[in-house]
């Protein structure tokens, strides 16, 4: 029996320009996140985009290992006295000239067939320096962006894996906007060695058969990347 896929909560807190996040930030990292790994969510990311175009904004990855989890655990959160009591300050702040945000968006992603579980690279269970890159791939259709993601189940991650390119998940995405499209992080110590192995990739056989398989032809329509750095509190 193939293994239980994982679900994917993709939360970005979009920040009121140049207002400090520290609330936000202390909600984070002694409510919610406690909250999450009673809750045996075992490991939460959170990161900044350094190099943001579209404004500030902090980015938390929540796993789930079922559709169940994802609605008992965001319900049991919302009642829960402690992360009532832990996160007051920020729950319960009036409405100010500097927020602690300006909206949430969210996306649900179900795990692909190839990475049916996320996975805490190595970097982040040592401490290590590291950053991720988040891509988002866009289709012009349902069909063709089920047909990307055979492409990355029949190959893709794999290859990357095997490249040290470090995948944390790869997700479709079911419930947000901008769909259909599917979303993916990998993880390296520093930008000069992650674009090392992508140029191996580029180059590597398996994705040039890939690349040029008819079954896998014109299936992208828009690729958004995305470079990220953990925050001290981030467990990924």
């Amino acid at each position: 029996m193939a293994p239980a896929r994982d679900y994917y909560e993709w939360r970005c807190y979009r920040l009121k320009a140049d207002a400090p996040h520290a609330l936000l930030d202390t909600y984070l990292e002694k409510a919610l996140i406690p909250a999450l790994n009673q809750r045996g969510i075992k490991a939460v990311g959170v990161f900044t985009e350094p190099e943001a175009k579209d404004g500030a904004a902090l980015w938390v990855l929540i796993p789930h290992t079922s559709l169940e989890s994802v609605v008992a655990v965001t319900a049991s959160i919302n009642a829960d006295p402690a992360v009532q009591a832990a996160g007051e300050e920020y729950l319960t702040a009036p409405r100010r000239e500097t927020p602690a945000f300006d909206r949430i968006d969210s996306w649900l992603l179900l795990a692909f067939a190839g990475m049916p579980n996320f996975a805490v690279p190595a970097l982040a269970r040592s401490g290590s320096p590291r950053i991720f890159e988040v891509r988002t791939y866009e289709s012009y259709s349902e069909a063709k962006a089920l047909n990307k993601v055979d492409m990355f189940n029949d190959g893709e991650i794999g290859l990357m894996q095997n490249l040290n390119l470090s995948p944390v998940f790869y997700g479709q995405a079911l419930v947000g906007r901008d769909l259909p499209h599917l979303t993916y992080m990998l993880c390296s110590p520093d930008r000069e060695t992650h674009a090392r192995n992508w140029s191996e990739f580029g180059k590597h056989p398996i994705w040039q058969k890939l690349k040029n398989d008819p079954r896998y032809q014109d299936n992208v329509s828009k690729i958004t990347s995305r470079f990220m750095v953990p925050v001290a509190y981030s467990q990924i």
